[in-house]
C-alpha cells in the first residue's frame, strides 16, 4: 500500500527513536513508549481487525496512531485501541458508516476537549460559554442518532408490511384450497 514500513510487526526495540505526533523525538516518551505503545501488526491482532482497517482508518482521518519510530512505523497507545474499538462498536452494533462514525466522533471528541477546558476555567463566564458548547454538541449527537433509529424505524415498518402482505396472499391461498 506504499508504507512498507509498516508491514514489520515487531515493537519498537527499546530506547527506539520514537517521534511524537508532531515528528518531534521526545527521548524522556522513548522508554515510556516502549512499554505502552505497540505496533500496527500487535494492535491489529489485539482489536480481531485487519491492518489494512487500521490504515483506512487513519486515511478517511477516524484514527491517528499516537507515534511513529524513526522507521516510520505507527504506533498505538491504549487511546488509539480504545478509539479502535469504539468505531468497531459503532459500525457493527450501531450499524453507523463511517461518515457518520466521522461525525460522532468528532462531536465525542469535542466534548472531551470542553470538558477539559472546564475543568481549568477560571471564570464563570467561560465555564458557561463551554458548558453551552457542550450542550449544543450533545443535541446535535442526538439528532444524529435520532436520524439513525428514525431510518432503521422505517426499514421495520417495511419489513413489517411485506410480511403482512405475505401473510394475507397465504391466508388467500389456504382458504382457495380449502
Amino acid at each position: 500500500m506504499g508504507d512498507t514500513a509498516d508491514d514489520e510487526e515487531a515493537p519498537p526495540a527499546r530506547g527506539a527513536g520514537v517521534r511524537n505526533n508532531r515528528g518531534v523525538r521526545d527521548k524522556d516518551e522513548v522508554k515510556k513508549t516502549a512499554r505502552e505503545l505497540c505496533g500496527i501488526g500487535q494492535a491489529a491482532q489485539e482489536l480481531g481487525v485487519s491492518v489494512r482497517a487500521l490504515r483506512y482508518y487513519q486515511e478517511v482521518g477516524l484514527l491517528t496512531p499516537s507515534g511513529r519510530t524513526s522507521g516510520g512505523n505507527r504506533l498505538y497507545a491504549d487511546s488509539d485501541l480504545a478509539r479502535v474499538r469504539r468505531i468497531r462498536e459503532l459500525q457493527t452494533l450501531l450499524g453507523f458508516n463511517l461518515d457518520e462514525i466521522g461525525t460522532i466522533l468528532a462531536y465525542e471528541d469535542r466534548l472531551a476537549q470542553v470538558r477539559v477546558e472546564f475543568h481549568a476555567a477560571s471564570d464563570d463566564g467561560d465555564r458557561l460559554r463551554l458548558l453551552s458548547e457542550g450542550e449544543t454538541a450533545y443535541v446535535k449527537l442526538r439528532a444524529e442518532i435520532d436520524e439513525k433509529i428514525s431510518r432503521l424505524a422505517a426499514f421495520r415498518d417495511e419489513i413489517d408490511e411485506r410480511l403482512e402482505r405475505m401473510n394475507r396472499f397465504r391466508d388467500g391461498a389456504v382458504a382457495r384450497s380449502s
